[in-house]
């Protein structure tokens, strides 16, 4: 049987050319993605450890991003697809398959993460881990910044009420869940992450979801 990141995998593997050819240039119009993805750069820099990975890195182009931010960045996705498209798009770069909550990094290795709409897919019960493995591959005093659909717990999608739980929708890939902002944030605070910052923009999807971006430091 096929769990959820089996079904997640083998259907990017079915859109690869067709999601890389939709955000390949993705930044260019996105201003607040691109600012805050340049903040966690830099503040990466800062650290002095440049080891970066773009946890969920799909067809590449924010691992090569990062790179031209000057880390020293490793693409990782579940989707075999998505890793040969990289490695051909960017041969000068790293990519290697491998799965959010089993990276192959020691302990401690990576001055940053970058998780961009790659911890969306994961069901609720299993975020706790998937934090887990990034807290260990994290230096004291590297960075994680994830971003995901998001409300402001207040009713962000067209006709509900106060949204204080994860909620399930069909992404057009692969199921995804939307996250109340502050909920989503306090699943990194129970990881023993401290939040530095967050961005909330609108609107990320026809539904109404928000973009969030969360931005968080290992002590």
């Amino acid at each position: 049987m096929t769990d959820h990141q089996d079904e997640t995998g083998a259907a990017y593997d079915g859109v690869v050319e067709l999601y890389a050819s939709l955000f390949a240039h993705q930044m260019e119009d996105q201003p607040f993605a691109r600012s805050i993805i340049g903040a966690f750069a830099e503040l990466v820099r800062g650290t002095g450890n440049l080891r970066a990975a773009d946890v969920g890195c799909g067809p590449g182009h924010l691992t090569a991003m990062l790179h031209r931010l000057g880390l020293d960045v490793t693409g990782y996705d579940l989707s075999p697809g998505m890793i040969r498209h990289a490695r051909h798009a960017h041969p000068e770069l790293s990519f290697r398959e491998a799965r959010m909550e089993a990276l192959p990094e020691a302990d401690g290795a990576l001055g940053g993460i970058l998780a961009h709409y790659s911890m969306i897919h994961t069901p609720p019960e299993e975020l706790p881990a998937l934090l887990a493995e990034q807290v260990r591959v994290l230096a004291p005093g590297g960075l994680l910044l994830a971003s995901f659909f998001g409300t402001d717990g207040t009713g962000s999608e067209a006709g509900t009420g106060p949204v204080s739980e994860p909620h399930r929708f069909d992404h057009k890939v692969a199921p995804a869940y939307c996250w109340p902002v502050d909920r989503f944030t306090s699943l990194f605070t129970a990881a023993g992450l401290v939040p530095v910052a967050r961005l909330l923009h609108d609107p990320a999807s026809e539904r109404g979801y928000l973009d969030a971006h969360v931005l968080v430091r290992r002590p």
